[in-house]
């Protein structure tokens, strides 16, 4: 009873932040009469008033977010084409993130270089774990499976990490940001001021559900390496 009641509870621990960010974005994404642009609408705008030069705006199928490479907020359709208060919320979030860019923000910078690095080592970590236990055979030694192990584990780590130092970033882009612009332009109402901070909030945990998911992952091949 008291194992099942564990494995319960860390599963709650795993997947509940994704489901309430995922449950918070559908609750408050149908479209609302009294907010006068959609989010793209809206990302455009803010992007034109504190002349965020060369940043674009333009729909994705693969995740909200702003590339500071190549200087593009990019939104998914619903958020995009919406005129609920998910899309203008997530459309401020992202804008917000062109901004600690325009800024120079240090954090920012670090993580855009850390992360595609950080994605091919989590990528190959997968092919070292796999291999491990082959190459244990073939030695007949535990020092090469021991370090192909330690190196591939050592990549679900380091994701994991990243994804956790970018939530202060993120949480500076959704109340730093892009809730004083959405409360001081009056481009919601204060009554729907609750509504998008847990919006906001939401926005911000996405990267902690990202680094739950690295945690199961991680604990998922560590059984299997331990049953072989």
């Amino acid at each position: 009873m008291f194992f099942a009641a564990g494995i319960i509870t860390i599963l709650a621990l795993i997947f509940g932040p994704s489901f309430w960010v995922k449950f918070v974005m559908r609750r408050y994404s149908s479209e609302k009469k009294e907010i006068p642009g959609t989010g793209g609408e809206l990302a455009k705008h803010l992007i034109e008033k504190f002349s965020l030069k060369d940043v674009e705006v333009e729909v994705t199928d693969l995740g909200d977010h702003y590339d500071p490479i190549e200087k593009k907020v990019r939104l998914l359709p619903q958020n995009y084409e919406s005129k609920s208060l998910t899309a203008i919320a997530i459309a401020a979030h992202e804008v917000g993130h062109a901004i600690q860019d325009h800024q120079g923000d240090r954090r920012l910078a670090a993580r855009t270089k850390m992360a595609p690095i950080v994605d091919k080592v989590a990528r190959w970590s997968v092919a070292m774990i796999s291999l491990s236990p082959l190459i244990g055979i073939i030695t007949r030694h535990p020092m090469p499976f021991s370090l192909l192990l330690l190196l591939g584990l050592s990549g679900f780590i380091a994701r994991m990490m990243i994804h956790l130092v970018t939530l202060p970033i993120e949480f500076d882009a959704s109340f730093s940001k892009a809730l004083p612009i959405l409360r001081e332009g009056n481009y919601v109402s204060q009554s729907n001021e609750k509504a998008v901070n847990r919006i906001l909030r939401a926005a911000s945990l996405t990267y902690v559900s990202a680094a739950l998911a690295d945690i199961l992952n991680l604990g998922r091949w560590i059984v299997i390496l331990l049953r072989r």
